[in-house]
């Protein structure tokens, strides 16, 4: 399959009206964000587009896209591939749709003063979001994986007397 470049800007009313679909990729440059997350960025960013209106007759955006990027384990320090699988549903913010009325599953996106949306930056977006808070190789994986970790003791708490139990002597009489 060819590999067909994604437009950096696109007008989802425009191609919901026309029921368009987008597959291609982003090239991984493009990303400075995302690079700066992560070690680094691997593989071009794939995505699929499809652009439609749904029964309420929003304008609706659904969307799929994948990266490998390398991210550094939290337990021992090593460097691991990590896929970015990442799924969305957008409509643009009108005037005419109030937030209350939307599914739970569509996302508000703002229209530029063109009525565009720029489509680099919201996949980027997308993928920052997808990494894990602290990256981890799968225990077995890990070289650190099967050790007991611990960074000091807890010294036990002082047995003080409960401040409540003045009212438990008034409770009995």
């Amino acid at each position: 399959m060819q590999k067909v470049k994604l437009p950096i800007k696109i007008d989802p009313v425009r191609c919901a009206v026309k029921r368009l679909d987008y597959v291609g990729v982003v090239e991984r440059v493009q990303f400075v964000r995302l690079a700066e997350s992560v070690i680094d960025v691997l593989d071009d960013v794939k995505a699929e587009l499809s652009f439609g209106t749904d029964a309420q007759g929003l304008t609706v955006m659904n969307g799929h896209a994948q990266a490998r990027v390398s991210l550094e384990c939290q337990r021992c320090g090593d460097a691991f591939d990590h896929q970015c699988d990442i799924e969305f549903i957008y409509t643009p913010l009108t005037t005419k749709v109030a937030e209350e009325e939307l599914p739970e599953a569509y996302e508000l996106i703002e229209l530029d003063e063109n009525g565009e949306i720029d489509l680099y930056e919201l996949l980027e977006d997308e993928l920052i979001l997808s990494l894990p808070i602290a990256p981890m190789h799968a225990e077995h994986d890990c070289k650190r994986g099967g050790m007991q970790m611990s960074w000091g003791a807890i010294e036990p708490a002082d047995e003080r007397p409960n401040p409540f139990a003045v009212l438990n002597s008034l409770k009995n009489k």
